[in-house]
């Protein structure tokens, strides 16, 4: 029982995603002089995954190259996905005067933008899976341009409901390949704060364009909302064309890298790992690296031999995996929640006792936007430390459920949520409630962020689904909120809805911990008794 964490009692040989991480002494590094290590500061870390000998293999790229793509990829999630959402959320008042709708026909605009995201993700899955996830970026950074220019000139509810549909075709993929890109580029022990990035950019810099758009709607009108967006996402689109290569690669099996079983039990009598699964050294010599162009091609190969229509079951199957429905379902909730205040801002604070303009409207998303920065900030200096520190103590065995010990700190998303209920009902301080509101993003971090480092190191080979599932259960809760949520403040004030949504969020959160301390023993159960490999859906078994 490794820090609480129940050992495997079916007798497998290797549990997947528990492995030799860190070298204990000088005896470890020994065992296995081909095993490949961290450089520096990590020069104790076994790289997981082992990378290959290819100069193509993402895992061997320069450091600078990583984090281009990365940034490149995260300034198309700030547009096509943390701007498009909420992107009318300050102009709902304006909007309905403009076009002689009633609020609930405004919030719908928002409401079906969120709901096509959510429809199409079984189909990014697919083709991201088969064929690579550059070709999908690609097509979500241009369907998010042209939803961008249909709405720069829209003059009837129609077409912009039109343009807010195609835009939700460019949601979905930079909402969930985003982070399994991460898994791509990166080895375990930098992962937890590169994910941490693109949940901040994905919550966080959504309250941003709040603060901006409100302003740009009062000054300049809702049109130049599009007009801005047309020209940051052809920028986007350019950059993505030219300096984001195709980051899926299928690792030979040799240079997958984990502890056996017997290493993990030696530990109960030895301070020191004494069984490493070496990478074996390739007989033949590495290709050739790709020039420009080549890395280039909108379409590098199929990566997967499922048909289509298989790989489409993938999302929906994935949920078969009982840790996987939890991070879906908990990541997508507690998410949900700060998206349901963003959808009634504008009814609580533009009318009596608070009488806010558009802009002011818009400037209540500072809180959330500080709140996203601490909380992301926290997270991503304290994430991979917390899993080197605690895989040391377990005698250098890594277990992914390491990650979620940090959980327990979105308790604060709890007391925001039932804060900003109460005081928004008693009509308290507009500082206070915006604090509140700050304070739901904080804990939101906490939640989402170990949970996704979760999901890739637990179940690397079928993160894509996960995340994908992710976002398709949130978008259909963000749908439905726009239905009822708007009407039942106005019936019973903020106060009842948002206790019940702090009581969820609570209760959720607790279950992190049998999710702790049994996940290695259903990490062997999957493995065991994989669902989708029974129905011929194989997915890659690399960390």
């Amino acid at each position: 029982m490794g820090l609480g964490i129940l050992n495997d009692r079916a007798g497998l040989h290797q549990v997947p995603g528990t492995v030799v991480l860190t070298e204990i002494n000088q005896q470890t590094r020994g065992n296995d002089e081909q095993v490949k290590r961290g450089t520096g500061r990590h020069k104790h870390i076994i790289l997981t995954p082992q990378p290959s000998n290819d100069p193509n293999d993402p895992l061997n790229w320069a450091y600078y190259k990583k984090v281009t793509i990365v940034a490149i990829l995260v300034l198309g999630a700030c547009l096509n996905a943390a701007t498009v959402g909420p992107l009318l959320s300050t102009s709902i008042v304006v909007l309905a005067q403009e076009l002689q709708r009633p609020l609930a026909d405004i919030t719908l605009l928002t409401g079906y933008n969120t709901v096509v995201a959510g429809a199409s993700c079984p189909l990014t899955s697919a083709l991201a899976t088969k064929y690579g996830k550059r070709p999908v970026f690609l097509f979500s950074s241009l369907a998010c341009l042209v939803g961008s220019i249909i709405g720069s000139f829209s003059q009837t509810y129609n077409t912009l409901l039109a343009a807010r549909i195609i835009q939700g075709l460019g949601f979905a993929s930079y909402e969930s390949l985003t982070f399994t890109t991460i898994g791509d580029l990166f080895y375990v022990h930098e992962r937890g704060f590169w994910i941490n990035v693109i949940a901040f950019t994905l919550t966080g810099v959504s309250n941003m364009s709040s603060i901006i758009t409100g302003p740009v709607t009062l000054n300049l009108g809702w049109h130049y909302l599009f007009h801005l967006l047309v020209a940051f996402s052809g920028f986007q689109a350019i950059l993505l064309f030219f300096f984001t290569p195709e980051t899926t690669y299928i690792r030979a099996p040799s240079f997958h890298q984990q502890p056996s079983l017997d290493a993990v039990e030696s530990e109960k009598s030895s301070p020191t790992p004494e069984h490493i699964e070496s990478a074996t050294v390739s007989l033949h010599s590495p290709p050739p690296a790709k020039t420009f162009w080549q890395e280039m091609a909108i379409c590098t190969g199929v990566y997967s031999n499922e048909s289509l229509l298989t790989l489409l079951l993938g999302p929906f199957l994935c949920l078969t995996n009982v840790a996987a429905l939890w991070i879906v379902t908990t990541t997508g909730i507690v998410t949900s929640f700060y998206v349901a205040i963003s959808y009634t801002v504008a009814q609580l604070f533009s009318v009596l006792p608070y009488s806010l303009s558009t802009a002011e409207v818009g400037y209540l998303s500072v809180g959330p936007f500080l709140g996203g920065i601490i909380g992301s900030v926290l997270v991503a200096l304290t994430t991979d430390r917390v899993i080197v520190a605690m895989t040391k103590r377990n005698n250098g065995i890594y277990e992914p459920e390491f990650r979620l010990p940090l959980v327990a700190f979105g308790l604060s998303l709890t007391a925001g949520l039932c804060s900003f209920g109460s005081l928004s009902q008693a009509t308290g301080n507009i500082y206070l409630i915006d604090f509140m509101w700050g304070l739901t993003i904080v804990g939101i971090c906490f939640v989402t962020g170990p949970c996704s480092s979760y999901a890739i190191d637990a179940f690397r080979g079928m993160s894509n689904e996960i995340f994908v599932a992710n976002v398709m259960f949130k978008n259909f809760l963000f749908f439905g909120y726009s239905y009822f949520i708007n009407d039942w403040v106005t019936s019973g004030g903020p106060a009842d809805p948002f206790y019940i949504f702090g009581g969820i969020s609570a209760a959720l959160i607790l279950t992190t911990i049998p999710v702790y301390v049994f996940g290695k023993r259903y990490r062997s159960l999957w493995y065991r008794h994989n669902v989708m490999e029974r129905l011929k859906i194989k997915v890659p078994s690399d960390i």
